[in-house]
């Protein structure tokens, strides 16, 4: 079994990166390919599953914890390899451990191939054992320097509908303003949001 592989990356697709070890290349399912750089050394967390179909096939992740993560929601009934990928694919590793430890089953089925039973599912299996994510997340809020307004309009816009990812792309621009109100934040949050 391998650990992780460290290598030159030399090639990146939508689906998997090729990793360069000592001239051999590997194919590496990652949930973010593009997180990586062709030509760069690069250190991917692998995980290796066996599958009558397809042999052996190497998932390959950017930290342990991620890793840790995706070995997780393989444990859970219903939850393949592929499906384990996608939904990290659609949501960072942070804000999927949060809303599984909130039991947040309706914003679990906005994943590919989630409803609402395996939504339930994995709420059942994994709450109470993301320990690593949440401790993690609390350290990421008690050092984050967001204004009391700005943390409010960034809750009413996740209530608004908006994913923890396209908060968190717009995040840095308000921290920059100096607004006195969370409706202030909440304008402009709408307004970045819903530039193309």
């Amino acid at each position: 079994m391998f650990e992780y592989l460290e290598g030159t990356i030399t090639e990146i697709t939508p689906a998997y990166i090729v990793v360069d070890v000592n001239g051999i290349g590997y194919k590496v399912f990652s949930p973010t390919p593009f997180a990586y750089r062709v030509n760069e050394e690069a250190k991917v967390f692998v995980e290796q599953i066996f599958s009558e179909n397809n042999g052996f096939t190497l998932y390959g992740f950017e930290s342990r914890l991620a890793k840790g993560l995706f070995l997780k929601l393989l444990s859970v009934s219903g939850i393949g390899p592929k499906s384990a990928l996608a939904i990290m694919a659609a949501e960072d590793s942070d804000s999927l451990a949060e809303a599984i430890e909130q039991g947040e089953v309706k914003y679990l089925t906005r994943f590919p191939g989630v409803g609402k039973k395996t939504a339930s599912q994995i709420v059942l299996d994994l709450k109470g054992k993301l320990g690593d994510y949440v401790s993690r997340l609390d350290r990421k809020s008690e050092s984050s320097d967001v204004s009391p307004a700005l943390h409010d309009a960034l809750l009413a816009l996740l209530a608004l509908g908006y994913t923890q990812k396209e908060v968190d792309r717009i995040t840095p621009k308000l921290s920059e303003l100096n607004y006195d109100s969370a409706d202030q934040y909440i304008k402009k949050g709408l307004a970045l949001l819903l530039k193309k």
